[in-house]
């Protein structure tokens, strides 16, 4: 029995206690992200943003999740009730599952698996099923449109963001998260002679698959200027055309959680994860997780941005970046590494 203790229920006792915890503190942090995202677009059109709900308006967020909860849902007389409130449920759940390979500090993560870049990819390609069950649901034509476009949108880009992912496995040679991290210690800044710092991280190897991925993570997470979506102008709120209340609320925190993983990916992939921009003191003073999440609020700084600066794109201007830009870049980007590291191997080390 002591056994039986030890081996099972004591472990997953564990991975359940580190999953709430997870799911806890990335849900405040979203809250005070929208926070953010809403005074930096305000900043740019030199407006106030939010500044009532508590001090310097923090509290803005948390007004907004009661709001949304005390409302009462409305589903439309011909909507598939059960697929309508399964697909914000779908979404959701599908987003938060894929922090559970994300390091966030060295042995931070709740499961270090061997696959982890894997199975992000597979997850995150699933979410397009709650968009499509949301779309078919409605029982509308505005809504289903805009899921055929969500969904057409999201595996363009996915191809791009899967070549991008392959030329860093191709420089690392694992799909451990952890590991990729821990492979931007030497780069091209040790090759030089230099201390290790933030020139060994893959951002400056990799640069044009560090911009394909950024602006790929853009469109994938339907960030203007790729919000054609839920573009107010020309499909009303998309595939949340008929949601209101908590499945409404669901969506978007879907669509905010899928915006950390990006931000999240985008720091391990190119950014040296929780390593520090400089590997002597005082820097190695700060823990891993600072850094980490300092360098995934300076990568949504620049997501928030776009969103003040850039204009929307058209559907056709989207599609063609997609598949005829970013698509032929990646796959070159992809050979010309292996025959890099290939000619590097034979003749260098």
């Amino acid at each position: 029995m002591d056994s039986f203790f030890s081996i099972y229920v004591l472990p997953t006792l564990l991975v359940v206690a580190q999953s709430v915890l997870v799911i806890v503190a990335l849900l405040v942090f979203i809250a005070f992200i929208l926070y953010a995202d809403r005074k930096i677009w305000a900043a740019v059109m030199l407006r106030r943003g939010p500044n009532v709900v508590g001090p310097w308006g923090l509290m803005q967020s948390f007004a907004d999740l009661l709001k949304f909860v005390f409302k009462e849902p409305v589903i439309p007389s011909g909507a598939n009730k059960g697929v309508f409130l399964l697909a914000p449920l779908v979404s959701t759940v599908l987003a938060l599952a894929t922090f559970a390979v994300v390091p966030f500090n060295e042995n931070w993560v709740i499961a270090d698996i061997n696959v982890g870049i894997l199975y992000i990819f597979a997850i995150s390609s699933l979410e397009v099923y709650g968009v499509i069950m949301a779309g078919w649901a409605s029982n509308s034509k505005y809504p289903f449109l805009g899921a055929l476009r969500s969904a057409a949108q999201m595996v363009s880009y996915e191809v791009s963001i899967g070549f991008v992912i392959v030329t860093v496995l191709l420089c690392v040679g694992s799909l451990n998260l952890s590991v990729i991290v821990l492979a931007q210690r030497d780069g091209i800044g040790t090759w030089l002679g230099l201390p290790n710092s933030f020139l060994d991280w893959h951002w400056l190897g990799l640069f044009p698959m560090f911009v394909v991925f950024f602006i790929s993570a853009l469109a994938e997470t339907n960030r203007p200027p790729f919000d054609l979506v839920e573009a107010e102008s020309e499909l009303v709120a998309g595939h949340m055309i008929e949601y209101s209340s908590t499945p409404y609320l669901l969506f978007m925190l879907s669509e905010y959680v899928a915006i950390m993983l990006m931000c999240a990916l985008t720091t391990i992939l190119f950014l040296g994860g929780w390593l520090p921009p400089f590997d002597f003191a005082p820097f190695t003073w700060v823990p891993g997780v600072i850094w980490f999440v300092l360098k995934v609020c300076f990568v949504f700084f620049f997501f928030a941005m776009v969103k003040t600066i850039v204009p929307r794109y058209r559907y056709d201007q989207l599609m063609r970046l997609g598949w005829k830009v970013f698509l032929p870049i990646s796959i070159f980007m992809v050979v010309a590494t292996a025959a890099f590291l290939k000619i590097w191997e034979h003749y260098v080390a």
